[in-house]
């Protein structure tokens, strides 16, 4: 009888005090037995999210220790259903480390129905570091009303992961896209359209963006940030304009309910972490054609690091990198 194959895993036993105290176990683990209807996938690269350090942190109420974290991956089907045997997935998941153990791992267990192809002209590497940003991203617009021509989409943290993801199928669907930085002048990511960039540090900011929607306002303010630019957000929309919200510093903010109903505005909250791996396949089913066509484009991997320097990738996410932090396990 052969030996099962074996690989690794990143185990955070309990909650850590501080960054520095940062410190996942490497252990041993097997590969899994699938049920019918599940699938493991060998993971060949593991985005490491800001999510993911918070939850070793214990700032996620809902997760469960001790755990593998992780939530993006990308890599081979290798058990399962005999159509899906070999074939090369990304994914991601709102429940994947944090009620079950996630992709910093060597193997990852799977429902069938949280299988997603990747995209054949992305990379490994660069399929782990979609998920998250992305679907974020395609949410908050999905459900703010994104439609396209016609609209002006203002994006708050332009430059960030989600921010760019954001601008990437907003000017996709053919709307206006401009976006905010605190120190930026320019767009660094890609888009399908030119995106024009305020500083934050801009007088009278929330107008500005106004006027700058041809004088009508924006259809969707998203907001990456939160708290310091929700004053501002809320002004930059027009008639019935939507508001996404999806993080924060503070957590109380002044709210002029007045102007607030009498211009039909909307906020809305969104948490990935809600969306299970299963709805999130769906979601990056969706997507793939957009990274086919070459029209949505994954983020470069800033660094790519093995299991040892897991602390370090760890400490590095949580410090605020501009860079896409991958894991190969």
């Amino acid at each position: 009888m052969s030996k099962r194959p074996t690989g690794r895993a990143l185990r955070v036993t309990e909650r850590a005090a501080d960054p520095a105290a940062l410190d996942p176990r490497i252990v041993e683990i097997g590969l899994p037995e699938p049920a019918p209807d599940q699938a493991v996938v060998e993971v060949r690269a593991a985005a490491v999210n800001v999510s993911d350090v918070k939850a070793a942190l214990g700032a996620m109420p809902s997760a469960i220790w001790p755990r593998t974290p992780g939530r993006d991956f990308a890599g081979t089907v290798v058990a399962g259903p005999a159509d899906w045997l070999d074939a090369e997935v990304w994914g991601s998941g709102g429940d994947l480390g944090i009620t079950r153990d996630g992709t910093h791992a060597s193997y990852l267990l799977l429902p069938v129905a949280a299988l997603s192809r990747k995209p054949a002209l992305v990379s490994v590497a660069a399929a782990a570091t979609v998920g998250v940003p992305f679907i974020t991203a395609f949410e908050g617009l999905r459900r703010a009303g994104l439609q396209g021509s016609g609209q002006t989409v203002v994006v708050f943290g332009a430059n960030g992961k989600v921010g760019q993801a954001a601008i990437q199928l907003a000017s996709r669907a053919g709307a206006r896209v401009v976006g905010v930085e605190r120190d930026a002048a320019a767009y660094i990511g890609h888009s399908t359209a030119p995106v024009r960039i305020f500083s934050s540090t801009t007088p009278d900011l929330g107008r500005v963006l106004f006027e700058a929607a041809d004088g009508q306002g924006a259809a969707i303010a998203f907001n990456t940030v939160g708290s310091p630019y929700f004053a501002a957000a809320l002004e930059s929309l027009g008639l019935g304009g939507t508001q996404v919200l999806i993080s924060t510093i503070e957590r109380t903010v002044p709210f002029d309910i007045l102007p607030f109903y009498r211009r039909n505005l909307q906020m809305i909250g969104v948490d990935s972490l809600k969306l299970p791996v299963a709805q999130c396949a769906a979601i990056l089913d969706g997507l793939r054609p957009g990274f086919e066509n070459g029209r949505l484009k994954a983020f470069e991997v800033g660094h790519l690091l093995p299991f040892e320097q897991a602390a370090n990738a760890y400490r590095r996410v949580i410090a605020g990198s501009a860079d896409r932090v991958v894991l190969a396990p």
